[in-house]
């Protein structure tokens, strides 16, 4: 599922609140479900650990801000229904509007995309920024509560299990439970809430782990006003490294070093240059030499694996309780789907509260949200295996479906038609599918250049 196929939020389906919706985790994901949830509920708690920053600055519990992040389409579109005008105050607040089909250069498969015509939208800011504009923008809602600086324990159920009532929080030393009528669970990877199924006598989901040794490397860099240049460089076999960098608020510039299957990039200024002259181009220690180092580290974050928790296959799960975000998949970075799904689970979230049933509501929501994962899923992991190396479950047709998209990207080097329609599909504005439509197809497989 994806932008062109999900319903689009419509804030008039739900007229009626009543109760307390909770959601574990200030994540993007768990704002964007506590945004769903004050359409639903009369109050609306928010339970982080961390203690939150008034402005745009890095905090502990998100390990990967300061790497690259990259706004989809469909997440924008799904943030500026969320939250009307998120995109233009992001612009306010110092983040960029670009043009991608004339701003964004990516390098894959041996050669640079072709530039189209079509105007193509793209808004790039540091993590921290996209999070506190949508944290803002759920702050001010009359019906939320956001509680910083607050450990969850664990959930308070019903005698018999089969009904999550609310959590245990620790606060100040103390410890106490919050009731609530639905809880989120959006506290990332190292969610629980397997652990605890299995705990309580439920099933917990099968997982798909897709390991590809990545890790990441950023530095932030000056930058000129009026550079927006965006590039990506993907990395293609034999070779093992990449390269993203995105212009952000400030005057900065973020550049992400990537490497698969424990090929990463140093942390050492020095290396971390020679790393990026290995590359395939030159266009990154152009960049690298141009610019001064405004960030004192290098930040380093390794993902090693996609991980995929399968909720959409269980056929019991408590009332009560969802999970959302990275708790049910996240993937490879490079790609930069993590906001964007993230988003669209918010919407179908909001579709599934809409629904009459009071109950199964998590069983109806993981449905739908497995139908989203699918397409990134598929996406990156496919991407993912081809290297020998890369471990784990195969989508099925992984094989032909990366013969079919190496012919089709090499002829996108030249072809502005095929590289559009593979951009729309990387901004999951539309599935992996529309790359198979006649048209589409003739124009990769018929003979010539």
């Amino acid at each position: 599922m994806t932008l062109d196929s999900i319903t689009r939020y419509d804030p008039d389906q739900l007229s009626q609140r009543e109760g307390h919706g909770l959601v574990v985790g200030a994540s993007m994901a768990g704002l964007l479900a506590a945004r769903v949830l004050a359409d639903a509920f009369e109050t609306v708690t928010v339970v982080e650990k961390d203690r939150l920053p008034t402005d745009a600055t890095i905090r502990p519990g998100v390990p990967q801000s300061q790497h690259i992040h990259v706004l989809q389409k469909a997440g924008q579109e799904m943030l500026d229904d969320l939250f009307p005008g998120y995109t233009q105050e992001l612009t306010d607040a110092g983040g960029l509007e670009i043009d991608a089909a004339v701003d964004f250069d990516v390098y894959i498969e041996g050669g640079f995309l072709a530039k189209g015509p079509v105007h193509m939208p793209m808004y790039c800011a540091s993590r921290p920024l996209f999070e506190y504009i949508a944290r803002k923008r759920v702050a001010a809602l009359e019906n939320v509560t956001i509680r910083e600086s607050c450990q969850f324990v664990g959930l308070v159920t019903s005698d018999d299990m089969s009904t999550v009532e609310g959590v245990t929080v620790r606060t100040d030393g103390d410890t106490h439970d919050i009731e609530a009528d639905l809880v989120v669970d959006a506290t990332g990877r190292t969610s629980r809430t397997p652990t605890w199924l299995e705990d309580h006598g439920y099933a917990s989901p099968p997982t798909d782990l897709v390991t590809t040794g990545v890790a990441y490397s950023t530095a932030i860099l000056e930058r000129k006003a009026s550079d927006h240049r965006a590039l990506v460089v993907f990395p293609t076999p034999p070779n093992r490294r990449g390269c993203a960098t995105f212009p952000i608020e400030g005057d900065k510039r973020v550049l992400t070093l990537a490497g698969y299957h424990g090929d990463h990039a140093p942390t050492d200024p020095e290396k971390f240059c020679d790393f990026a002259d290995s590359l395939p181009i030159s266009d990154v220690r152009e960049i690298l030499s141009e610019h001064e180092f405004l960030s004192e580290d290098i930040a380093f974050y390794p993902i090693p694996s996609n991980r995929r928790r399968r909720y959409e296959e269980l056929e019991e799960f408590p009332d009560g309780l969802v999970v959302v975000g990275d708790a049910i998949a996240s993937f490879n970075p490079i790609y930069g789907q993590g906001m964007s799904v993230a988003a669209l689970q918010a919407v179908q979230l909001h579709h599934t509260l809409a629904t009459d049933a009071s109950n199964a509501i998590a069983l109806q929501f993981f449905a739908a949200a497995g139908r989203i994962v699918d397409e990134a899923w598929k996406m990156s992991t496919g991407a993912d295996f081809k290297y020998p190396e890369t471990s784990g479950p195969r989508p099925f047709g992984t094989g032909i479906t990366n013969r079919y998209l190496s012919r089709l990207i090499r002829k996108a080097h030249t072809d502005w038609r095929l590289a559009e329609a593979f951009g729309r599909v990387g901004f999951m504005e539309t599935g992996g599918l529309s790359l198979f439509k006649p048209m589409i197809a003739w124009r990769v497989l018929k003979p010539g250049g």
